[in-house]
């Protein structure tokens, strides 16, 4: 928590230099932090058009931002100690093992180092497709189509939805070489690097017997699911809404719905305006954005594997088992526990910013819903209203951003370190439920 505030205000100091504005001078405070907390937790909501206000020097800043925050600043910190001492201290090592989710301290070095590759190759191939098109097909020099290239590549892996263009993806809706390419790299990032590392294991064990983990499976799966669902619904109450895919033929709504049900997996590009979408579909999205993607990845939101945790629970209450299963396996109650825990002082939180915004600002609830939620989820996702809310509001927002990208790995690790036992049991009594 301590490194990733030093990276917020080391950005906000950067971002508050004269050089780092086209105008030439000094952003408000406000401004500086509230884009330093969005870039580094990797969320995308902005109050100033990022091209038009910031400099070049300023967008690197950003860019600087995005990479280290989705990167994540323990693993950062890891690679560059093995770069510059070509050792692996043990506090360090054990650190980030624990972030890693379970990874044996033995394996902490190939993980670091694997994310670092997966990062980028993932990066490396979005940013030759996106500079090629921009360069061929719509004329910017191979200087500018590179920039953009790296900016939007950057953005896209690491989910964070910064964009140079004033409308995000909009104009480039119907392209898809444009837009299926960013989209899969939001997939390939909301994963999670557990995920791809598991891949990887998968693809080498030849001659062997394959299992997938349980971790594998309820990620793979729940994506999948969240995906098509998110399709469907996108389809269904925006096919005929004259404000965004009504004006399209057949093959662009199946385009854009499919590049907006991969968003609300917490990356902000939008190639559709949701200020004219209908209000079930920001609900819809608001229930997207607030589950968000797979877990130890540059996702947000509660993560898949704590919502379909939250399901398996429910389905083994109602078929009354006194024990969840999952994939052939038994999950124990400490996870059971902690998964609960964690979606309900979100959920909390997410309610109370609401609460707060509704009181100090004049939008709708499903205005200030949707902004809260993806500020938590660190999607970056907007119905236009960031820039008008007052200095209180855009303070709340920033606080979602920064719970909302460490708060819950760091309350899932607390609750996983924590052991208290009691000295007794008090007398079991059983209070009336529904």
């Amino acid at each position: 928590m301590v490194a990733f505030a030093a990276l917020v205000l080391a950005g906000t100091g950067l971002l508050s230099l004269p050089q780092a504005t086209v105008s030439g001078g000094s952003a408000p405070p406000l401004t500086a932090l509230f884009t330093a907390a969005s870039a580094a937790s990797v969320t995308g909501l902005v109050v100033e058009d990022t091209s038009a206000y910031w400099s070049p020097l300023g967008e690197a800043v950003i860019l600087l931002l995005i990479q280290v925050g989705g990167f994540g600043v323990m693993a950062l910190a890891t690679v560059l100690a093995l770069v510059v001492g070509r050792s692996l201290g043990l506090r360090m090592a054990v650190y980030t093992g624990s972030e890693a989710k379970g990874v044996s301290l033995g394996e902490v070095r190939q993980l670091v180092t694997g994310v670092l590759y997966v990062t980028l190759l993932f990066e490396g191939v979005l940013l030759v497709l996106l500079t090629l098109r921009w360069w061929l097909a719509y004329g910017l020099s191979l200087p500018d189509a590179l920039y953009t290239g790296v900016f939007h590549s950057v953005s896209a892996f690491n989910n964070a939805g910064f964009s140079l263009y004033s409308d995000s993806m909009v104009g480039y809706a119907t392209d898809p070489w444009i837009t299926v390419p960013l989209a899969l790299a939001v997939i390939a990032g909301g994963l999670g690097f557990p995920m791809w590392v598991e891949l990887w294991r998968f693809s080498r064990r030849r001659g062997e017997p394959r299992h997938w983990s349980v971790h594998a499976r309820i990620t793979m799966g729940m994506s999948a699911g969240l995906l098509l669902i998110g399709l469907v619904t996108f389809l269904a109450l925006e096919w005929n809404n004259p404000a965004t895919m009504g004006a399209l033929n057949v093959r662009e709504r199946l385009l854009t719905g499919f590049f907006q049900a991969v968003m609300p997996r917490t990356a902000g590009f939008n190639s559709l305006d949701f200020g004219a979408m209908n209000t079930q579909t920001l609900l819809a999205t608001d229930i997207l954005m607030f589950i968000g993607g797979g877990s130890a990845g540059t996702a947000g939101g509660i993560k898949v594997t704590t919502f379909a945790i939250l399901l398996l629970v429910a389905y083994a209450n109602v078929r009354g088992e006194p024990t969840v299963h999952a994939a052939g396996r038994r999950l124990s109650q400490a996870t059971v526990s902690q998964a609960t825990t964690v979606v309900l002082l979100s959920l909390g939180l997410v309610l109370s910013a609401t609460l707060v915004l509704m009181t100090v600002t004049p939008f709708t609830l499903d205005q200030v819903l949707f902004e809260t939620t993806s500020a938590f989820a660190t999607v970056g996702l907007s119905t236009g209203i960031t820039g008008d809310l007052p200095v209180s509001g855009q303070l709340v927002l920033v606080f979602l951003m920064f719970v909302g990208r460490i708060g819950p790995i760091t309350l899932a690790s607390a609750l996983a370190m924590r052991r208290r036992s009691r000295a007794y049991e008090l007398p079991e009594e059983r209070p009336i439920v529904g």
